[in-house]
């Protein structure tokens, strides 16, 4: 799904009009196929935001974990991985688009419900936690509850890194760091 041009018509669309203002039709047009092609892959322009969020944002996982390959250990690997991850998705610009925009739209993945990009973050993390935990560099504990914690730590940095100026937000940043670290330390 990397390269899916009804995805990449609907991220053109939000980007332009926001998510409310965004229809089938139009993703349908900027796609340059029919609303019953776009109808046979997604039943509702929700489900085609929401292929397309899971997209844009599990790119950011693959990203963030790329780039903490070289720490020296499973926690130092969790940490770089979350931390990095926060921040690319504070700065992606589809997220933003939604801050700006749709704010509103966020507010039941913060209060209500996990949503799916949570989810797998989730999965990704107690993974990471559990070859951690066996390597020895993080406590013993329930990896999935331990991903679960640094997961809602890690929603509230991204929810709020813009409203600060940038030196408040690397300092946040490094306490963020400092407590994911010393949660996961045996």
């Amino acid at each position: 799904m990397a390269d899916d041009p009804i995805l990449d018509a609907a991220h053109a669309q939000v980007m332009a009009v926001g998510v409310k203002r965004t229809t089938l039709t139009d993703i349908a047009s900027r796609a340059g196929v029919s609303r019953m092609t776009v109808y046979r892959r997604y039943p509702d322009v929700r489900t085609v935001l929401q292929a397309l969020m899971t997209r844009e944002f599990a790119a950011l996982i693959a990203q963030a974990t790329s780039e903490a390959g070289d720490a020296p250990d499973g926690r130092e690997r969790v940490v770089r991985t979350s931390v990095h991850g926060a921040e690319l998705l504070a700065a992606h610009p589809l997220f933003l688009r939604l801050l700006d925009v749709d704010p509103e739209l966020l507010l039941p993945y913060v209060t209500e419900r996990v949503g799916a990009f949570q989810k797998l973050v989730i999965d990704d993390l107690a993974a990471r936690l559990g070859e951690a935990m066996r390597e020895g560099s993080v406590r013993e504990g329930d990896p999935r509850r331990m991903a679960s914690a640094i997961e809602l730590a890690l929603r509230g940095y991204v929810l709020s890194a813009h409203s600060d100026a940038a030196e408040a937000e690397r300092v946040h940043r490094e306490d963020l760091r400092r407590m994911i670290d010393a949660f996961l330390a045996p």
